[in-house]
């Protein structure tokens, strides 16, 4: 997708009314197209390739590429390494920021800096805790949680000033994001939950592995009775299942996945465990794209990036577009020329 205002194809967009960045993941969401966003680990490493390496995978399939932040409370290059990283070759990075490890003076520093250094898109977390990760006996600090977060993101970009009340000469032009689980009980509180968020500032929301269609469809019927279809842009959260037993051990061990027997039952009986995982993830985003109010994917291919391009293309959820990556453009014309 190209837009007649990109003035150099990866730089930042002219901010149009009613719009918050000069991201291309908002301009593709407000535009009505459906949206494409992964997730890239971060490396155990202190070499920016092995960040483009992993970063290249999604190139022509993804309209954003989610930074995690300490995810599980594990330690790796930081969310804000990462963004600076893909920012500089052009890629639409979306800089996680948690809760759990930073204070709220550090955390409004930090989205100065993801802002100065051209992130367009911030998701919100509250953040795992330490005694999940590889670090245990770190101090947790949550000094604040993911409303308060949402809260003092959006004073800092709407009304140019830190929670201190003292102005910012330059305010960050940014998309404003959370997570949200739709597949665990308690049901209403989830989605009470959400709706205070969208009030708190969330623009987009990333959800938690969806497995489940029905329960989506409910979940998606609830945001509608609360008014919320219009007031943010739902990205549903997919992935692909290696074997029955990944799935079993998923279900029980991670906080919020809910794996439905039947699809546990189909993994199992599967020649081809991999494959049938994928054909999973496949089905569930075709299901799932028809489903109103729901704006796009989050793909969360965990050891298994390499198999977004196939899922994505398999799905037929770009209908033909091409979402930006570094050189994009000067493939397709080289392209167009020898053919």
């Amino acid at each position: 997708m190209k837009f007649e205002d990109e003035p150099v194809p990866g730089y930042p967009l002219p901010i149009l009314p009613g719009h918050t960045s000069p991201g291309r993941l908002e301009r593709v969401l407000r535009a009505g197209a459906f949206a494409v966003t992964a997730e890239l680990d971060p490396p155990d490493s202190a070499d920016p390739e092995d960040v483009y390496k992993r970063a290249r995978i999604f190139d022509g399939y993804v309209d954003a590429i989610n930074a995690t932040d300490g995810s599980g409370a594990n330690c790796h290059m930081s969310s804000m390494a990462v963004c600076a990283l893909l920012t500089r070759v052009g890629y639409a990075p979306v800089m996680q920021i948690s809760c759990r490890d930073k204070n709220r003076i550090a955390i409004q520093g930090d989205i100065l800096g993801g802002a100065a250094m051209g992130v367009a898109n911030m998701l919100c977390l509250s953040g795992d805790g330490v005694q999940s990760g590889d670090h245990p006996q770190a101090k947790p600090v949550f000094d604040l949680d993911c409303m308060s977060l949402l809260n003092i993101g959006r004073t800092l970009r709407d009304e140019h000033k830190f929670q201190s009340g003292r102005k910012v000469t330059y305010a960050p032009r940014v998309f404003f994001g959370a997570a949200a689980n739709p597949f665990v009980p308690p049901y209403e509180w989830r989605a009470e939950r959400i709706a205070k968020k969208i009030a708190a500032g969330a623009q987009f929301l990333q959800t938690q592995y969806c497995y489940d269609v029905p329960r989506l469809r409910t979940f998606m019927q609830q945001m509608e009775d609360l008014g919320l279809l219009d007031k943010a842009f739902f990205l549903i959260g997919v992935g692909p299942l290696r074997t029955a037993k990944a799935a079993e051990w998923m279900r029980t061990n991670v906080p919020g996945i809910h794996i439905p027997d039947s699809v546990v039952k189909r993994m199992a009986g599967a020649e081809k465990p991999a494959q049938e995982g994928r054909q999973i993830c496949i089905d569930l985003i075709q299901e799932i794209q028809e489903i109103k109010g729901v704006s796009g994917v989050h793909v969360m291919a965990y050891r298994q990036e390499e198999s977004v391009a196939e899922i994505i293309q398999k799905s037929g959820v770009l209908k033909g577009r091409v979402p930006w990556y570094p050189e994009r453009d000067t493939h397709q014309t080289l392209t167009k020329e020898t053919t």
